[in-house]
């Protein structure tokens, strides 16, 4: 199941994320600020309210041949109580075992070969599942989620088992710092009400928790008049309404239990002192603020995005050297939210500084007011954001579930008219009213490294294991034969490839879903390769330099103009745009002139280098980059250029003048690749960047950006000791003779697929289902021109890794010694042929596929060519690949954290 829906998401910077860039544990984003909303055609919505109180609503889209179903139940953590916190979560996890007429196995095999993404996620109000599946298979999708308000199993036995893997959950995100400060910090600003406790839960409350329990706690709330369904995607509104009422319709209604109450307690300042594994340390200061049913939410929402814009004076801390970094964001529930600045100090810096500037901007905004330009920004932006989940399948219908269940609107486009009206005086008065010192939470998070990892004796022979054999499942008669045809997809996409007269390739994919236009582009570099002897270094800070602007425009007047057109632009070795129609050829332009010329100032390169001087001892000192280097150490020959990272030496060297040769030695228009998604004329758009990108020359031959093949590794293993860390985090790698273009590697693609590619898979059975020894676990491949990597990655209890990883290898026999079988190996085509349309199903997913080929350098039809070879692969096939390539007894395992006594 999906993390719970608090967990917050790092902030992108509409200048490339200068924070996420600095692995910050926690970054904030504001709920539903700049996030996808919905459209303006209310002709292709329908609405209406069942008899037994469930409320329906059906948005048409065309954009692919996928849809999205959401069933949001208006229960979540605030129902529970603060004995027994995560019942809404365990709930949500024993939604997924099955009940009468659909079992756990049944809805496992199911879920999988539909191809698409199926989750869920727990709120503190909300509890939602979903579903982005083929078109085609919106029926069962429905029978699944009318099953599940029917009736589920919550047998004592099948608790017991997902336990385990709940409590993993929990142990995985106590392991991380910020998860532990996020947990003081509602505390303090919710105290008195339900939001005061997060909705992940508690190992205790679950050990304590019952079957018996759950089951109340679904037969009350998991009803129709307790629910929102929203459909969005490829439907006829009517027939699929007709659909729903033939399902739900029979459900019955019932008599809710009484919500509680938000008495919400004024908030005390505090100042909490935390340790962290990161390799920086912050400092946070937080209020609590209105809500999203608040009359106040709007101006809440530009108010936020007001102090977070690259412009102001937080995000200039990270600019001006005051700090690593700085920004603003938030977290808006439907009964409060909370706001929280940021600044990131070196390890072993004093925090005392940042924070007396920190205070200083707040003082300022609270006394001064703000920048009466900065607020006509952030409305423009977020306005013209309301229509952008036009671009997403499941982001329109997010944007649904959001308006209706979140914000108690009628539509997304209620919204429109509130942020119009927000005024400077508003945003100033509910500053002043908010952000009181003597109101504010506080908090210091200090890195504290853990250790070099060491190596260790490896592992034996794993014990004889048994897992549950792989069969047929017998399958429901609504979707006995719902896949049973392995149909090639045929792709919506028609994209026409350009290649203009100096190199650059361009891609241009027309599509009318939008009023926006996406352009996302790369340039085909690999520092490790181009970068000089002893200036290993430079590719980051040329990276920095982008964040200031261009020869033309400074940082404050390039963000001031991108924020004119109501667009997002970033420059760099990957770059972008997302500007509204009207305004690209303006924003192409603006484009063009920060990735061709970067501000290149004496300043800032001394900035940068500074903060790089001061971030780099904590980095290579923490245990993330210890932990990955070790593994790189392990697989790889000692001078394999992967290995090669920024040092202290390294990093004093570099000149501004060596920046200025590496850019034009990597800035190249003939190793670039750019993809534009929008209601464009191809034609139109290859004169334009004709026009603006011509000019670019690249001079002598083309570089070596591909890294040399290698010979397979030695078996190994390793520690790396993490002390804020309470979960084992465990990695099994392995370096196979497989690159991108081996023929094989269609039969290990498919083998992963039965291996851990969905819930159904034996990886997820064996280890989480069945055991309850993990949360999750994944494996892939990663392939390159010249090598391969197979990965093993899991997070347990330190007592638990050993048994895991045994299963692990257990299972990777199994598919070397045994012919998989028939049915397992046709779920597993299904599952990556339905798989397919996805990669239409957004301009995000459309921009990126595209990209992703070319600079692989593969046909753009590919995806078709790859479906053809999966159907017609046999069982032996996917044996004879999995025998020749990977290695059960070639495993380099790493664990970071705690290891078993």
């Amino acid at each position: 199941m999906d993390n719970v829906g608090f967990l917050w998401r790092a902030r992108l910077s509409r200048s490339g994320c200068r924070l996420a860039g600095l692995a910050l544990g926690l970054c904030l984003v504001v709920a539903g600020m700049g996030a996808a909303q919905a459209q303006d055609q209310q002709d292709d919505v329908l609405r209406t309210t069942l008899d037994n109180g469930l409320e329906v609503v059906i948005v048409h889209s065309d954009l692919a041949p996928v849809v999205t179903t959401q069933v949001n139940y208006h229960v979540g953590s605030s129902e529970a109580s603060s004995e027994f916190p995560g019942t809404a979560h365990a709930v949500e996890h024993m939604m997924f075992r099955g009940g009468p007429g659909l079992s756990k196995d049944q809805l496992s095999v199911i879920s999988a070969n539909m191809g698409g993404n199926m989750n869920a996620f727990t709120e503190n109000d909300r509890t939602q599942y979903h579903f982005t599946v083929p078109a085609e298979d919106l029926d069962v999708a429905l029978h699944i989620e009318a099953s599940r308000m029917k009736a589920i199993d919550m047998s004592a036995s099948d608790w017991d088992q997902e336990r385990g893997a709940i409590e993993q959950e929990v142990s995985g995100n106590l392991s991380n710092p910020a998860f532990r400060f996020y947990t003081q910090l509602v505390e303090e600003l919710y105290r008195g009400t339900p939001y005061a406790w997060t909705p992940l839960g508690t190992r205790d409350s679950f050990d304590n928790t019952t079957a018996a329990r759950l089951k109340t706690f679904h037969d009350q709330w998991y009803v129709p008049n307790n629910a929102t369904l929203v459909i969005a995607g490829d439907v006829d509104p009517q027939q699929a309404l007709g659909q729903v009422k033939t399902l739900f319709g029979d459900i019955p209604e019932k008599t809710l239990p009484e919500r509680p109450a938000f008495d919400f307690e004024p908030v005390r300042a505090r100042t909490i002192e935390l340790p962290t594994n990161s390799p920086y340390g912050s400092i946070y200061m937080g209020w609590r603020t209105p809500g999203l049913q608040d009359d106040d939410f709007a101006i809440t929402q530009v108010l936020l995005d007001v102090l977070g814009s690259e412009r102001g004076e937080l995000a200039a801390m990270g600019y001006d050297g005051t700090a690593l970094a700085g920004g603003m964001g938030g977290q808006l529930q439907p009964h409060a939210g909370l706001a929280m600045a940021v600044g990131v100090f070196p390890q072993g810096g004093d925090p005392a500084p940042i924070k007396a500037r920190m205070q200083d901007i707040i003082e300022n905004v609270v006394k001064n007011g703000v920048d009466p330009s900065l607020v006509a920004a952030a409305k423009r932006r977020i306005i013209a954001d309301v229509d952008a989940s036009r671009e997403s399948v499941s982001g329109l219908a997010s944007a649904w579930s959001d308006a209706l269940i979140k914000r108690g609107l009628d539509s997304p486009q209620q919204m429109k008219a509130q942020y119009e009206a927000v005024t400077v005086d508003e945003v100033n008065a509910l500053a002043r009213r908010l952000l009181k010192p003597e109101h504010a939470i506080t908090a210091v998070l200090t890195p504290e490294a853990s250790g070099a990892p060491t190596s260790s004796d490896g592992y034996g022979k794993p014990e004889e294991l048994t897992t549950t054999p792989s069969g047929p499942v017998t399958l429901p008669s609504w979707a006995e034969h719902a896949f049973d045809n392995l149909d090639i997809p045929v792709s919506t996409l028609d994209p026409k490839d350009y290649q203009l007269d100096n190199g650059l390739r361009l891609i241009v994919q027309p599509e009318t879903a939008s009023d926006r236009v996406m352009v996302s582009g790369a340039i085909q570099t690999n520092a490790d390769l181009q970068t000089p002897p002893g200036k290993e270094g430079v590719s980051d800070i040329l990276e920095g330099m982008y964040g200031y602007g261009s020869q033309s425009l400074d940082r404050r007047a390039l963000r001031a103009a991108v924020d004119e057109l109501g667009a997002e632009e970033s420059a760099g070795t990957s770059f972008g745009l997302v500007v509204p129609k009207a305004k690209f050829d303006e924003g192409l332009a603006l484009l063009a002139e920060h990735q061709l010329h970067p501000n290149f100032s004496e300043d800032a390169f001394n900035t940068l280098r500074q903060q790089s001087a001061q971030a780099l001892p904590g980095r290579l000192k923490s245990p993330g980059f210890q932990n990955a280097y070790a593994m790189l150490g392990a697989l790889l020959p000692e001078d394999d250029p992967m290995q090669r990272h920024m040092t202290p030496e390294s990093l004093k060297s570099i000149t501004l003048e060596d920046v200025k040769q590496y850019f034009t030695r990597v800035s190249r228009p003939d190793m670039t690749t750019m993809v534009v998604v929008g209601d464009v004329d191809p034609e139109q758009v290859r004169d334009q960047v004709e026009r603006y990108f011509g000019g670019w020359q690249a001079s002598g031959p083309k570089p070596e950006v591909e890294y040399p093949t290698v010979a397979l590794n030695d078996a190994g293993a390793y520690h790396t000791p993490d002390s804020a860390a309470s979960q084992s985090q465990v990695s099994m790698s392995q370096m196979i003779d497989i690159d991108r273009d081996s023929d094989d590697r269609f039969a290990l693609f498919l083998g992963n697929q039965i291996l851990s590619g969905d819930f159904a898979s034996r990886l997820h059975q064996a280890l989480r289902e069945q055991r309850g020894l993990v949360y999750g676990v994944s494996s892939n491949l990663s392939l390159e021109a010249h090598r391969g990597r197979f990965n093993v990655s899991f997070g347990s209890d330190p007592d638990k890794v050993q048994k895991a990883r045994e299963l692990i290898i257990h299972n990777l026999e199994r598919l070397q010694n045994e012919p998989v079988s028939d049915s397992d190996l046709h779920r597993a085509k299904s599952i990556l042929l339905r798989a397919m349309p996805m990669q239409a199903a957004s301009y995000e997913a459309i921009s990126g596929s595209l990209l992703n080929l070319a600079l692989s350098d593969k046909p753009l039809d590919a995806t078709t060519k790859a479906a053809q070879q999966f159907v017609a692969l046999t069982p032996a096939e996917v044996q004879k690949a999995f025998r020749a390539h990977i290695r059960p007894e070639g495993f380099v395992t790493g664990i970071r954290g705690p290891t078993a006594e």
